[in-house]
């Protein structure tokens, strides 16, 4: 695959053979980000799980504490006071049965969906179409909440959900090429310590097994997946 002349750029300060340590690779994540708009940096995680292993998936969500960079959309499902709740709380859309077949027919106009748990019996049908695009509410992510106002406000603050895909990699966002470097240095230690506290109790051996960064249009930058854990060598 050919890549252009800014990717080649950026290749060039990037040791693909070295494992960097995690401020170092947030410093050069910034260097590599050369597009004419505000890259997206992202974070691929293996871990040492089987994903097909009931008790070895790992999912959750963390607010981090400088956000992604990105404003979301909210969907919430709710009806009489929740639905107000929601509204008042900054919820972009809310709806009950009438959001559910607007879905069926075709809108996914949002981020993110919160439903309060009364409401799960109806939205478990759009179960075909928000399970796969990874937009379904659910209990372990907080999306699924009578306390809709905390949900809102959490996600709108930079709450990311992160689980486990079919390879046993994480893929998240954690900020843009924009940001300080402290503030993706803080939100990389965020979501790497919540990854780590995820830990299933099945799984052995090394639980991070690689860590690497990258803005948008970057080449990836591999991190010492053991700073990257918090593991400090003996």
């Amino acid at each position: 695959m050919a890549h252009g002349k800014r990717y080649e750029d950026s290749l060039k300060i990037v040791d693909r053979t070295k494992l960097y340590e995690p401020a170092e690779a947030m410093k050069l994540v910034k260097e590599t980000a050369k597009a004419k708009f505000d890259e997206t940096v992202q974070l691929a995680i293996k871990l040492g799980v089987d994903p097909k292993q009931a008790d070895q998936t790992v999912r959750g969500a963390v607010v981090l504490p400088h956000g992604t960079g990105k404003s979301v959309r909210v969907l919430v499902f709710a009806k009489g006071d929740k639905a107000k709740e929601a509204q008042e709380a900054g919820g972009d859309f809310v709806g009950a049965e009438d959001m559910v077949q607007k879905i069926e027919g075709g809108w996914l106009d949002f981020d993110v969906a919160v439903a309060t748990p009364d409401m799960m019996g109806t939205v478990g049908k759009l179960g075909r179409i928000l399970g796969p695009r990874g937009l379904m509410p659910n209990p372990k992510t907080g999306t699924v909440s009578m306390d809709v106002k905390n949900a809102i406000r959490e996600i709108k603050a930079g709450k990311i959900e992160y689980r486990l895909d079919k390879t046993a990699i994480i893929h998240v966002p954690i900020g843009k090429a924009s940001f300080s470097l402290e503030a993706l240095n803080e939100n990389f230690d965020a979501l790497m310590d919540a990854v780590v506290k995820a830990k299933p109790a099945a799984a052995k051996g090394q639980y991070v097994k690689s860590v690497a960064v990258s803005a948008a249009m970057g080449p990836g930058i591999r991190i010492n997946p053991m700073s990257a854990a918090g593991i400090t060598p003996a």
